[in-house]
């Protein structure tokens, strides 16, 4: 059960990291364009601005869903750093059963109505339906329920998934 857990943790993280890399680049490329026709010819594009403001979005909630995978988030440790042991590991799967909840009811029931809401509303300058916009919104909660899953799995087989130092201290990049 812990290497399918792993071998599907290790396919989300490459494929979620691989989209952020691509929205970064085409942010980037985007952005030079903006900047280029702003102030050499003049001639502000609002469709570079459009596109860089949606693609921003949708990589924060793919970045997100990724740190929520790797358990990385910001938290508040006063009560959590108190306990050991068992304790602990109650209130890290309990913590876990949390972000489910709020990733199935907020991101994909409410993402998923707000989506379904806006098809027929259109963006100012690309003229595609905002629904379109708003998919980011149930995906990124459904990569978030899964990797909720997967580390309640994981910690009730007892694999420890604290990485207190950051991923990249750690080397689990893959």
């Amino acid at each position: 059960m812990l290497n399918f857990t792993k071998t599907v943790r290790k396919w989300m993280d490459r494929i979620i990291m691989g989209a952020c890399i691509v929205l970064f680049a085409f942010m980037v490329v985007i952005g030079s364009y903006q900047i280029i026709t702003r102030y050499f010819f003049n001639a502000p594009s609002t469709v570079s601005e459009e596109l860089l403001t949606y693609s921003f979005v949708w990589m924060a909630l793919l970045a997100s869903a990724y740190v929520f995978g790797i358990r990385d988030h910001m938290r508040m440790g006063f009560l959590a750093d108190k306990l050991t042991g068992k304790k602990k590991a109650v209130l890290d799967i309990l913590i876990e059963i949390l972000i489910l909840i709020f990733a199935l009811l907020t991101l994909i029931w409410g993402g998923s109505s707000i989506m379904q809401l806006s098809m027929h509303q259109v963006t100012a300058s690309l003229g595609i339906p905002m629904g379109y916009v708003y998919t980011i919104l149930p995906v990124s909660g459904v990569a978030i329920v899964v990797y909720s899953i997967l580390n309640v799995i994981d910690m009730l087989h007892g694999r420890n998934l604290e990485m207190p130092s950051g991923v990249e201290e750690k080397g689990d990049v893959y």
